[in-house]
């Protein structure tokens, strides 16, 4: 990929223009490989590069972009017509030990997966369920990602960030952060270029307490109980490989944004009266009396299977809930087919799907 970062600092856009078309294609940064052209293309290997770069578009009041692993975006065929920063600093540093922790500092654009690798071969718990999970490091508390019983806000104990209001850069406690349900104030803003995050792990080699009914099953343990860090790294990538969520160029159905919609959160009235006229399903308890419904569940029960089909993209085969570029689709045909899902969920149930990656140049 280009480093077009001093191209981009000289005082005329000459050079920078004249990265590749190719190289401008968002589509080459995406999991869904789509998404249409780039004004400009900005490679930053350096947090100060990167920097540098949103502090200079945000003086020239030039929109802009940040894009790491690209795996929770979905980019228009328009593209995006402004800055777009690469952002490919890598890093991970011990900064506190102790009392059976360890504090680790992640660069933003440090591959997310190639980290909990790391974490798990030192014997260091307490992300080893979100595995196989794309993306980068800077990217997960922007999302407050999540599998297996996992969300990083249980182990993230400060967010590095760049201000470009306050032109400042920022230590975010969690609190700060605000997370919830697959979300955080850096979601939906673009204030904030994420620098790099603080996670605290445990150091005794065992797993955090499993959590998650599918997992305990394979692994044959219970609710609560603490295995190999390694052995839950291992099974957590055999579950997500044989649902297409480990990422692999020959394999179509990983060619998504992983789940499209998230589970949705409704109060617990309107639960039993769903229940009363549609009959049973599955959930979980969610907040303040809430009751979480799965989103799979739902889609497969409005009549969308796996594998049902739009023009070039389709249902995953092996996941209801990733929709993906079968090699021949577009942006446009995908949301074509998330629309037909959730007014066809909302027909069924009375029910509201939303998406869960962020949208960048569409309407959904």
């Amino acid at each position: 990929m280009p480093d077009a970062y001093a191209d981009h600092l000289t005082d005329d856009n000459s050079e920078a223009d004249a990265v590749p078309a190719a190289d401008r294609m968002l589509a080459v940064y995406t999991t869904l490989r789509l998404g249409g052209p780039a004004g400009t293309v900005t490679t930053a290997v350096e947090t100060d590069e990167a920097v540098a770069v949103v502090r200079k578009a945000t003086a020239e009041g030039r929109p802009f972009l940040i894009l790491a692993g690209g795996s929770n975006v979905v980019i228009g065929d328009a593209g995006f017509d402004g800055e777009v920063l690469v952002l490919r600093n890598r890093g991970v540093e011990v900064v506190a030990e102790g009392d059976g922790e360890v504090v680790v500092r992640v660069a933003a654009g440090e591959p997310w997966d190639d980290f909990v690798g790391y974490a798990v071969a030192n014997g260091w718990s307490g992300v080893e369920c979100l595995s196989g999970i794309p993306g980068s490091a800077g990217a997960t508390p922007i999302q407050n990602v999540g599998a297996y019983g996992q969300e990083v806000e249980q182990t993230i104990v400060a967010v590095h960030a760049y201000d470009r209001v306050a032109d400042e850069q920022l230590v975010l406690t969690p609190a700060e952060c605000g997370f919830g349900y697959r979300s955080s104030v850096f979601k939906h803003s673009d204030r904030h270029l994420v620098t790099a995050v603080d996670f605290r792990l445990a150091t005794d080699g065992l797993s955090a307490p499993i959590r998650y009914a599918e997992l305990a099953r394979q692994l044959g343990a219970e609710a609560g109980d603490r295995v190999p860090v390694a052995q839950a790294r291992q099974t957590v990538l055999q579950l997500r490989a044989g649902k297409g969520m480990v990422l692999d160029p020959a394999d179509r159905d990983t060619w998504s944004v992983g789940s499209f919609f998230t589970n949705p959160v409704v109060p617990a009235a309107f639960f039993a009266e769903l229940t009363t006229t549609r009959g049973g399903m599955p959930h979980w308890p969610g907040e303040n009396g809430t009751v979480k419904i799965p989103a799979a569940w739902l889609i497969e029960n409005a009549g969308f299977p796996k594998g049902f089909a739009g023009a070039g993209v389709s249902i995953s085969t092996k996941h209801t809930l990733a929709l993906t570029n079968r090699g021949s689709g577009d942006t446009a045909a995908l949301l074509d087919l998330a629309r037909t899902i959730r007014d066809g969920v909302r027909d069924r149930f009375g029910v509201e799907l939303h998406p869960e990656p962020v949208l960048v140049g569409v309407e959904f």
